[in-house]
């Protein structure tokens, strides 16, 4: 991977210290399916890009923890290679007309 490239643990990491929070501190703020905190050693293992986010949940708890808009959850989704479950729900037609336009848009 070219080391310019953005992953989701890289944004994670931007975010996090655009926030001037810990490590720790972000940890106790992301939850599991299970509604325990992630620990801080799972997060510094994903900001280092040798692991990735589990499940949805942890994605989207990421995300209310570092304040995000839904626009840019989207992106995390899109970083950690998965798809937000309301996209994943649509039928084929509705998605080949969102790969469509999205790619349009980025020529």
């Amino acid at each position: 991977m070219p080391e310019n490239e953005n992953t989701f643990g890289k944004e994670i990491s931007r975010l996090r210290k655009k926030l001037n929070m810990s490590q720790k501190d972000l940890a106790d703020m992301v939850f599991k399916e299970d509604n325990t905190p992630i620990t801080p050693q799972y997060l510094n293992d994903i900001e280092h890009d040798r692991r990735n986010p589990s499940s949805d949940s942890i994605i989207k708890s990421f995300s209310k923890a570092l304040n995000l808009e839904s626009k840019d959850e989207d992106y995390l989704f899109y970083l950690a290679g998965k798809m937000p479950e309301d996209l994943r729900d649509k039928n084929k037609e509705d998605f080949y007309k969102a790969i469509t336009a999205f790619r349009k848009t980025n020529k």
